[in-house]
């Protein structure tokens, strides 16, 4: 039992030891933290009063710094503006000095003045004495002479006059007669020598153009099923498609060259194809036609490259290439337009004249010929306005409207571009009259048909012993369209006079199209 007792009361004086130094030990920590605080806190102290005189040493450097520039650059700037305040010195100093000059100068000038006007008035004096003087000398020698000073004058001149009209008659002759020998001599010279180094082919515009085949067959898919092929090509193209014994070749016959170059593709293209149907026909016509107009501008454009012309504007490059598909008494109206422009610019060369200027003259002298079959009026006037439209030169109008002798020529310019459009035409084999007339007889036999109301198309066909008329479904009834082609016929017996038969065909086609989709 006693050891029962000592035991716990050995127990808890080991608790009572344990908890006692637990206590002791945590006081030591405590007053260790504590001291290591107020250590820290001290050495914070220390650093920030560090920094702090640290900081206030360089905030005062540099205020010291910056006072020492600020000094100096006061220092500088009194410098510049007592500088400069000398310098202004100097010069009002200067000016004062020159104001003096100038003063003493007017001064001089002044009495130079006076004394000039002082003389003049001397010498003025002087002179209305030796008038007075001369006066009465003259009058003392008509006196003694018994003449005046006019007659004298007049004996003298009539009498060298006299002597003198022959001699300068005879001279005046001879230098009129050396000049036009030499000029005459100089133009053939120029023209001459421009004629030979251009010189181009002569190449005549034909009616009709030959279309090769692959085979004799194509012309049976050509002409179709009871014709209805070649009767719709007939119609849309207005060319006259002879389909003979020829192998392998059908011709195409128009009077007009544009009409037969878009047949002419069109057939090509329905050959290559393989489908050829009245539908597909137009369809390709159509093409064909909108693809003319970039090779109608591709014309114009190699035009003015050949002849090196710039700044033309795009509306005339198109009539420019137009002109291509145009004749003049069968010679093609663009090559006769190159031609001239070459020959004008040689020979604007030889005498010292503007070869671009002379150039362009030449090729837009028949620019009319490219829409005077659209519009009324002559060739001449038509390029005289489409040139003032585009703003060309006085020149080059004055060109085209005197190169037939229709208005006086008012430049060299003007001179030479008729001089050359003559050496072009009259070259052998240039033109053909016989072939002008007759397209010239077809274009008025489309005319005709044309002025008739409801007309919407007309072509020649068969060499003028055929004219189709394609009229307006909406407004020409089918009873109607047998008047408009009674109307046409009575128009051409009045105005025409032609051989033979004219053949008038109304054509009145009525086509409902609906798209699904």
């Amino acid at each position: 039992m006693s050891q029962m007792i000592a035991s716990i009361l050995l127990v808890l004086l080991g608790l009572f030891i344990g908890v006692f130094i637990v206590i002791v030990l945590n006081n030591l920590r405590a007053t260790r933290a504590s001291k290591k605080i107020e250590t820290l806190l001290e050495q914070a102290k220390k650093d920030a009063e560090k920094i702090k005189r640290d900081y206030i040493l360089d905030a005062k450097e540099e205020a010291h710094k910056l006072k020492i520039d600020t000094e100096k650059e006061v220092k500088e700037k009194k410098a510049e503006v007592k500088e400069s305040e000398e310098r202004l010195l100097l010069r009002e100093n200067s000016m004062d000095r020159r104001d003096q000059t100038l003063q003493n100068r007017e001064k001089m000038l002044e009495e130079k003045e006076e004394n000039l006007l002082n003389k003049q008035k001397q010498i003025q004096d002087e002179m209305s004495k030796v008038e007075d003087v001369k006066k009465e000398q003259i009058e003392l020698l008509n006196q003694i002479a018994g003449f005046s000073k006019n007659q004298a004058r007049d004996m003298v001149l009539k009498k060298v006059e006299d002597m003198m009209s022959l001699e300068i008659a005879a001279i005046i002759k001879d230098k009129e007669t050396e000049a036009k020998l030499e000029a005459d001599k100089k133009s053939k010279a120029i023209i001459l020598s421009a004629m030979q180094r251009y010189a181009s082919d002569v190449a005549n515009e034909q009616t009709v153009t030959v279309v090769t085949l692959p085979n004799d067959d194509m012309k049976g898919r050509i002409i179709g099923r009871e014709g209805r092929n070649i009767r719709t090509i007939e119609a849309v193209t207005g060319v006259d498609l002879i389909i003979d014994d020829t192998p392998e070749a059908i011709v195409l016959s128009s009077f007009d060259p544009l009409r037969r170059e878009i047949a002419r593709i069109t057939i090509e293209t329905l050959i290559k194809d393989g489908r050829i149907h009245p539908a597909r026909i137009e369809e390709l016509y159509d093409k064909v036609s909108e693809d003319m107009h970039a090779k109608i501008l591709e014309y114009g454009n190699n035009a003015l490259f050949e002849l090196g012309i710039t700044k033309v504007e795009p509306e005339l490059v198109e009539l420019i290439g137009k002109l291509h598909f145009r004749t003049s008494f069968g010679q093609n109206a663009l090559q006769h337009s190159i031609e001239v422009a070459n020959l004008a610019g040689l020979m604007a060369s030889e005498i010292g004249e503007n070869v671009l200027l002379a150039k362009r003259a030449g090729l837009l002298h028949d620019i009319g010929k490219s829409i005077d079959h659209e519009v009324e009026g002559s060739h001449v006037q038509i390029g005289a306005d489409i040139a003032r439209k585009y703003h060309e030169s006085d020149v080059v109008i004055n060109a085209i409207e005197s190169h037939h002798g229709d208005t006086e020529a008012t430049s060299v310019i003007a001179g030479l571009v008729a001089i050359a459009d003559t050496l072009s035409a009259s070259r052998p084999g240039a033109r053909n009259d016989s072939l002008e007339n007759y397209m010239k007889r077809l274009s008025d036999l489309e005319n005709i048909a044309n002025d008739i109301p409801g007309v919407e198309k007309t072509y020649a066909v068969q060499a003028g012993r055929e004219l189709r008329v394609l009229v307006k479904p909406e407004e020409i009834s089918d009873l109607e369209s047998y008047k408009v082609a009674r109307d046409i016929k009575n128009k051409i017996e009045e105005e025409m006079q032609y051989p033979g038969t004219i053949k008038v065909t109304v054509i009145r086609e009525v086509r409902a199209t609906e798209e699904a989709k």
